[in-house]
């Protein structure tokens, strides 16, 4: 099997960078494709239209909106959206499949969502949870409750959807990884566990590619 492990920034996978580099793995190729969703969508499609992986596994660090998820917690994302694409209106946010401007059973979209395969969820052996990603980090209350009530998302990451979405249209399976550093909202980095979310993140990393490797 030959893996992609991809990620915002080099930081966030940097320990598993250097296992890979110290036992001449080279089942798995490395793409930084940089912070947010335009370069994540753009430098993953350009890497697997020159070299199709048979699987894409995206890690980083998240923030959570559900508090009862401890800091440090790994989970994979099972359902993916992006969650400002739309328009503040009368008070309320409405996104573009509310708007009728995107239908939102259209492929890959099922009911508005980016969804991973349960297959690959399943045979990862790691919990999963529903997440968004985002152009802007959420700090109200008001757009907060919106991503936890109306979408129901328990975590917030600024490249995820865009993973699911080359994943979904190149029919490329995919498994998006995130730590969770920080609670959504919370802007104090004294309050971040982000050592211990980097730490967690690329222990479960290595023991999930080797499983990859070995037992696929």
């Amino acid at each position: 099997m030959q893996i992609l492990l991809c990620s915002a920034t080099e930081m966030e996978i940097r320990p598993v960078i250097d296992w890979l580099n110290q036992n001449n793995f080279d089942h798995t190729d490395v793409l930084i494709t940089g912070v947010g969703l335009l370069a994540t969508t753009y430098s993953l499609a350009k890497q697997v239209g020159s070299k199709k992986p048979d699987l894409i596994l995206q890690a980083g660090i998240a923030g959570a909106f559900d508090k009862t998820i401890p800091l440090g917690s790994v989970k994979i994302v099972r359902h993916d959206i992006i969650g400002d694409l739309g328009v503040e209106e009368l008070g309320a946010f409405r996104s573009v499949f509310s708007l009728q401007l995107a239908d939102e059973d259209s492929f890959p979209f099922a009911g508005g969502r980016l969804t991973a395969s349960d297959h690959w969820i399943l045979k990862s052996g790691i919990p999963f949870a529903d997440g968004i990603s985002v152009n802007e980090i959420s700090t109200t209350k008001k757009r907060m409750d919106y991503y936890t009530l109306t979408l129901g998302a328990a975590i917030e990451t600024m490249e995820g959807a865009a993973c699911h979405y080359v994943g979904l249209m190149e029919r490329i399976p995919f498994l998006q990884l995130r730590a969770v550093s920080n609670y959504a909202g919370e802007r104090d980095k004294n309050l971040w566990e982000l050592d211990l979310a980097i730490t967690n993140l690329n222990t479960t990393l290595i023991h999930l590619i080797k499983k990859m490797i070995y037992e696929t």
